[in-house]
Parts: C-alpha cells; sequence; structure tokens
C-alpha cells in the first residue's frame, strides 16, 4: 500500500469516526440551539401579547414577567446544549448556584430593594400617575422600575427612591379616592357672631367652581384662643382640582370676611405710659 493510499485511509476512516461521533454531536447540539432560538421567541412573542391584554398586569409588571421568562428560558437552553454535547449538566448547575449565591451575597441591598420593586409592581399602592407622599417627599408618580420609584415633585425636581425605603415608609396616596377633603383653618374676633361668620362663609365657598354638593361643606368653630375664635372651612372636590380649589378657599375667605365687615384679629400689643414712673429706682 503506498503512502498515499493509507493517507486516503486515514482520512476517510477519521471522517467516519467524526461524523458518527462527534460531528452528530455538532450537529444535534446546533439544531437543538436553533430549536431553542426559536421556541423562546415565540414564547416571548406569546407572554407578551397576553400580558398586554391581561387587566390585572400594568406595563411594568408585564416587563417584569417577559424578563424573568426570558431569562429563565436562555438558562434552560445553556442547560440543554451542554447536555447535547455530553458534558454533565451538574456542575453547571452547581457553578449557577454558587455564582447565584455570590451575587445575592454581594448585592444583598440592590435585591432587598428589587424584591420589593416586585411587591410594588404587584400589590399596587400606586401607579404611574399618582399624587403620593413618602420619605418627605410629596409629587407625581413618573416611573415604577424595579430597584426604585421616581417621582416629580411640585417644583419640578426629579427625585429616585429606592424601593426598600418605599416600603418602608409611611405612604399617602392621594390619589385614591375620586374627591378629597379642603380644610382651611382661619380665626375671626369674639365680638362677631358666629352665625355670621358661617354664612358668609358657606356662601362664599359654595359659589367656588368644583366644590361639590355632596358631601356638602361646614364651616364650624373648632378652638377658643387668647384673642380670637379659630373657624375651619371644609369643602369637597374632584382630585384632579385640589390645589385649583385649595387656593380659592383661601381667596374666598378672606374676601367674604372683608366684604361683609367681620374683624379678623391680628396679635397687637397696647402699651401704656404712665407719669412719673420710676425707672432704675429713680423718681422722674
Amino acid at each position: 500500500m503506498t503512502f498515499w493510499e493509507k493517507l486516503l485511509d486515514g482520512i476517510s476512516a477519521f471522517w467516519q469516526e467524526f461524523v458518527s461521533n462527534t460531528g452528530l454531536t455538532i450537529v444535534r447540539t446546533l439544531a437543538f440551539l436553533v430549536l431553542g432560538l426559536v421556541v423562546i421567541r415565540i414564547v416571548q412573542i406569546v407572554a407578551r401579547s397576553a400580558s398586554l391584554k391581561s387587566r390585572r398586569l400594568d406595563r411594568a409588571a408585564s416587563t417584569f414577567v417577559l424578563s424573568i421568562l426570558t431569562v429563565v428560558l436562555y438558562i434552560a437552553l445553556v442547560i440543554v446544549l451542554v447536555s447535547s454535547l455530553g458534558f454533565s449538566t451538574a456542575g453547571i448547575i452547581a457553578a449557577f448556584s454558587a455564582v447565584a449565591l455570590a451575587v445575592a451575597l454581594a448585592l444583598k441591598d440592590s435585591l432587598g430593594s428589587l424584591a420589593n420593586g416586585v411587591i410594588i409592581i404587584f400589590t399596587k399602592p400606586f401607579k404611574k400617575g399618582d399624587s403620593i407622599k413618602i420619605s418627605g417627599y410629596t409629587g407625581t408618580v413618573q416611573e415604577i422600575r424595579l430597584f426604585n420609584t421616581k417621582i416629580l415633585t411640585p417644583d419640578n425636581d426629579s427625585v429616585i427612591i429606592p424601593n426598600s425605603e418605599v416600603l418602608g415608609s409611611d405612604l399617602v396616596n392621594y390619589s385614591t379616592m375620586p374627591l378629597r377633603r379642603i380644610s382651611f383653618e382661619f380665626t375671626v374676633a369674639y365680638g362677631e357672631d358666629p352665625e355670621a361668620v358661617k354664612r358668609v362663609v358657606l356662601e362664599g365657598v359654595k359659589a367656588i367652581p368644583n366644590v361639590v354638593e355632596t358631601p356638602a361643606p361646614a364651616c364650624v368653630i373648632t378652638d377658643y384662643k387668647d384673642s380670637s375664635v379659630g373657624y375651619a372651612v371644609r369643602v369637597w372636590t374632584p382630585n384632579e382640582f385640589y390645589w385649583n380649589t385649595h387656593a380659592a378657599v383661601r381667596d374666598t375667605v378672606l374676601r367674604v370676611l372683608n366684604e361683609n365687615g367681620l374683624e379678623i384679629p391680628y396679635n397687637r400689643l397696647e402699651v401704656t405710659m404712665r407719669p412719673n414712673a420710676s425707672y432704675g429706682g429713680e423718681e422722674k
């Protein structure tokens, strides 16, 4: 047998071995890869369509669900590919577990915010567009993210609050109910008739646009001060008109009291000079 014949026989044997063993494994793995990517894409499309049609999930929740689903599918695909190549998946799973534990320990605060973000997304104590008060800040919710929440204050300041702090603080959601009550306190001199004060104030605030008839506006005495009587006028208005109505109530109370000659007291200090008073022990 010549050299070239031996070489050709060797190459032929190599390719037969490659095709029957390694080649088949590679082809099978590539087929799994292509099929897996196609399946992942189909699942993403179906899940996204279902989440958009669902009334229980808002945009933030659906995005989070799709992200988690995508990560899980890719991890499963990697395990399938490794198994197809003939490697033990036990080592891969152990490595994933070790990496996950290390990441969890290093990012425990961030993961805490992540967990709280998931709770916020699904329990919905507030949603985008709500007016809230949290951690000393009052503003409108702009974004609900997995790690933090962004609100915009009335001064147009953007405030980013970690979700761990969001759930750990007292939260006031001003947008939950369709109506909000406005309570404005003021004082009137003791010499004025309380019934006249209540009548003119109620007539004034009832004429303000967006003050609802039910619950009815009210004006009550709240306190007896040193030189005045404390009153409070209480009206209800739709949530979206709260601040405009609040300012109108303050302006209206001052106007109607002045127009009807009702005295609004202010702090005064009366000084009486006595003749022949003694200063420093000497007679003047």
